[in-house]
């Protein structure tokens, strides 16, 4: 069974990402490719945000358990899990690839 987080009320949604972000941010800096993801980050955030934007505009999807701030018309979950997501994807990636015995300062060269 899973555990019922949702007894953290409107911050549930927040909570899940700061824990997750810590995660991202731990592999990261394991990796020494915190420049690395902040490129793709920027590069990807546009896109996701529109995107973001867009599908809860239209419906597509509700977020029952967040706190109810926005910013740029949408809540402020989502900008942080448009950070979370591509730095945790990212971080486990760099550290497969330095378990395969790449070297590097995590930049592409």
């Amino acid at each position: 069974m899973v555990p019922d987080i949702t007894v953290l009320g409107p911050y549930t949604y927040l909570a899940t990402e700061v824990v997750w972000g810590a995660v991202a941010l731990a592999l990261l800096v394991r990796a020494d490719a915190l420049r690395n993801a902040a490129r793709t980050i920027v590069a990807l955030y546009p896109v996701a945000y529109v995107w973001d934007w867009y599908t809860l505009e239209v419906g597509v999807f509700a977020i029952p358990m967040r706190t109810g701030v926005e910013f740029l018309g949408i809540p402020i979950e989502e900008h942080i899990f448009m950070v979370v997501v591509p730095a945790l994807v990212i971080g486990f990636h760099e550290m497969l690839r330095a378990d395969d015995g790449v070297e590097g300062d995590g930049d592409v060269a």
